[in-house]
């Protein structure tokens, strides 16, 4: 399940970053990165209470 939660985070962080940079849409970017850090089972997962 740690997997699929980390790869899960990747692509949510790598498609914020997109978003930032290529698409240039400021909210969508910053909004995709902080769920891709929370979901994200290294740092604070909203699935571990």
């Amino acid at each position: 399940m740690a997997t699929i939660l980390w790869i899960i985070a990747v692509v949510f962080v790598l498609a914020g970053l997109y978003t930032l940079l290529a698409r240039r849409d400021l909210l969508w970017g910053i909004i995709l990165i902080v769920v891709g850090l929370l979901i994200g089972p290294g740092g604070v997962s909203i699935f571990n209470p």
